[in-house]
């Protein structure tokens, strides 16, 4: 039993300096080693405890207080907690993504066992791509799938004009994350994580991306808290940022077969007539190269304008009228609106429909550009 003194130590160690991350890391490792002794019923009660812990009831309590900026009094995180029944938004992503963000998970869920073997893991994550697109979806995912509440700190919302109390907040939205059981999530990381050898930047402000280092370090110090982070820019961000997260994952613009399950995604339950291949293939054509977030108000407008219009389906022509508005609201005239539905397969029955007007007046719109021929 000489092989336990050192966990046994460590433990108590942890419980005097009321570091609980210390107390659970070594129990875990305790119980592992009593489990290869052959002292299972020990190793059991250990493991019991321990998960009486990690799903403690008090987590509504313990996020009440939450770190507020010295000068404007506003809170500096936002708390996000999944629920059980929601199993967090459904996110359409590339398979490779989805394998890279699940085999975070996996490592995160089994970390006591990978201490158990020698294995020490950082859980950090450095989520990148353009807006939109599902960053933060990604990091409810993850929040939902460990259960844990998901502390966001929008880093752009921390920088004050005196830089030396931006490095303040850093540190209290740290600290703050240290002190309960969470996944810490930096959004708008490149506000604060800049490159230090930017010209632009002054002295200070890189004396705050070194504060910000040290708090990421310390925080993945004690191997049991989570770290994600978030960026748009990711070109901006300094070197050494990157060496803080063993993850980085990569959220891109969805690729053509995924916008044909987003857009059938958002715009269920109701029903939509361009289910045909043909028809979908036009729509997905028009929406490459907008983000998630896009097709989601461009499907959320066409199922609103159907309600209100007493429809119970989404129909080709209104989907692409909501598409011509959220595309430019104020660069298309009437004709070239007409034109355009018109060119796309929407009938002129459908056209004055959805536009309000005549049929009388879509046709001598299209009779005066030359293109006034039904389709068939």
């Amino acid at each position: 039993m000489k092989m336990l003194y050192t966990e046994v130590f460590k433990i108590i160690e942890g419980g005097l300096d009321k570091n609980k991350d210390k107390v659970q890391k070594y129990s875990a490792l305790l119980a592992e080693k009593l489990k290869d002794d052959g002292e299972n019923q020990l190793a059991e009660r250990v493991l019991k405890l321990l998960q009486k812990r990690s799903i403690h009831p008090v987590y509504l309590d313990e996020f009440c207080i939450k770190p507020v900026d010295q000068d404007s009094r506003l809170d500096m995180v936002d708390i996000y907690f999944a629920r059980d029944t929601e199993c967090t938004q459904q996110i359409i992503l590339p398979d490779i993504t989805e394998r890279k963000i699940k085999q975070f998970v996996d490592v995160s869920q089994n970390r006591n066992k990978l201490l158990a073997a020698g294995i020490e893991s950082l859980d950090s994550l450095l989520l990148y791509g353009p807006p939109g697109c599902g960053k933060t979806s990604v990091a409810r995912y993850v929040s939902g799938e460990l259960q844990l509440p998901l502390v966001t700190a929008r880093l752009d919302g921390l920088v004050s004009s005196l830089l030396g109390s931006t490095a303040k907040n850093i540190r209290k939205v740290f600290d703050y994350a240290k002190e309960r059981p969470c996944i810490l999530f930096l959004d708008e990381f490149d506000a604060i994580a800049k490159a230090r050898g930017d010209q632009h930047e002054v002295g200070e402000l890189k004396r705050v991306v070194n504060s910000l280092l040290q708090n990421i370090d310390e925080f993945l110090g004690s191997g049991t808290n989570i770290l994600i982070a978030a960026t748009n820019h990711e070109n901006l961000l300094d070197p050494a940022v990157w060496r803080r997260f063993n993850s980085v994952i990569e959220v891109p613009k969805p690729s053509e077969g995924e916008i044909d399950n987003l857009v059938r995604i958002f715009i269920s339950p109701m029903k939509f007539d361009f289910t045909d291949s043909k028809r979908m293939e036009k729509i997905v054509d028009l929406l490459v190269g907008l983000s998630p977030s896009d097709i989601k108000t461009i499907c959320f407008n066409a199922k609103r304008s159907a309600v209100l219009n007493n429809n119970d389906f989404v129909s080709l022509g209104s989907f692409l009228y909501e598409f011509q508005l959220f595309n430019n609201s104020s660069g298309h005239s009437t004709l070239e609106i007409v034109k355009s539905l018109y060119q796309n397969g929407v009938s002129q029955d459908q056209i004055h429909k959805v536009l309000d007007i005549s049929i009388r007046q879509v046709r001598k719109l299209l009779q005066e550009d030359g293109d006034d021929k039904e389709h068939g």
